[in-house]
């Protein structure tokens, strides 16, 4: 009897699952969680507004509620035109920013351990930073055979400088007498740069990185509205999640402009998770990326 009603105090008392589940994830994932379902309740009374309160609120009460975009979200899934728009503006920004790394890491370790380098290219890289990337469209489309290889070329240009920047920050931070003490320890110059030089830049040039890769999905975007995505066709053939975002806007589809806008918003999450990923991977020795959870 003791043993039963104990039994039963148990159930009554026991949480949910889901309930259970929720409260398993660590702090960090909780409050995330907490945050995303705060934003999105404030939307969904924002953009109602109109009909539960009578009056519109500014901004909040023009946006299509959260309801309406998923509505959309759940017709252009089953859309293969939608997934080639990832695909092709996902193919731009990993062409621009895999040659922008190429690239403008080797020139800005050049830049920071060449004082000779750095006096003749440093005025010109000064003098062509300031440019916004979008300012270089229409001269990328002029001077590049193909629509397609402007848009590259700006997503190029929007990463690029960042990372110079930030290679040339890393390197500067490295001790000029760790390199003298190996030096008089007999390194090669192949030693210093493998075993010194590049561990200790290698923080900085991830933080380049994150940055310069949000940054090619603002530039991807824009670029692709100016252009046309890149091609005649139109967003339901895949010219890209930009073109996708500016046909929707012409042809008075607010909601799929949303869910186009989260979709650039997921890509950028994305590839930033799977730089820290491999950052983590490549640099052990170094804190790891994250708050306590």
């Amino acid at each position: 009897m003791v043993n039963s009603a104990v039994a039963g105090v148990a159930e009554s008392g026991a949480r949910p699952r889901s309930t259970i589940g929720i409260l398993r994830l660590p702090r960090a994932q909780r409050r995330a969680l907490v945050s995303y379902l705060a934003a999105l309740l404030v939307w969904q009374l924002g953009s109602t507004s109109g009909r539960w309160l009578g009056v519109e609120l500014p901004l909040l009460g023009r946006i299509p509620a959260p309801s309406d975009v998923l509505g959309a979200w759940s017709h252009l899934i089953v859309d293969p035109g939608y997934w080639q728009s990832w695909l092709a503006s996902s193919k731009r920004v990993a062409a621009g920013f895999t040659a922008a790394v190429l690239t403008g890491v080797p020139l800005g370790l050049i830049m920071a351990l060449s004082p000779p380098v750095w006096d003749v290219v440093f005025p010109v890289f000064e003098l062509l930073r300031p440019i916004p990337p979008l300012a270089w469209v229409p001269a990328a489309i002029i001077f590049w055979p193909t629509q397609e290889l402007s848009i590259d070329a700006v997503i190029f240009i929007g990463a690029f400088f960042t990372l110079v920047l930030n290679a040339v920050s890393g390197a500067r931070s490295i001790d000029p007498r760790l390199i003298q003490v190996a030096r008089s320890m007999g390194a090669s110059r192949a030693n210093i740069l493998t075993r010194l030089v590049l561990p200790a830049v290698l923080p900085s040039v991830v933080v380049g990185m994150e940055v310069s890769i949000g940054i090619t999905w603002e530039v991807v975007v824009a670029a692709e509205m100016i252009s046309g995505g890149g091609s005649s066709r139109g967003a339901s053939s895949g010219g890209g999640l930009g073109f996708f975002i500016w046909n929707s806007y012409v042809g008075g589809s607010y909601p799929q402009i949303i869910v186009g806008m989260i979709s650039i918003g997921i890509a950028g999450y994305l590839s930033s998770a799977a730089l820290r990923v491999v950052a983590a991977r490549l640099s052990r020795w170094n804190a790891p990326y994250g708050g306590r959870a």
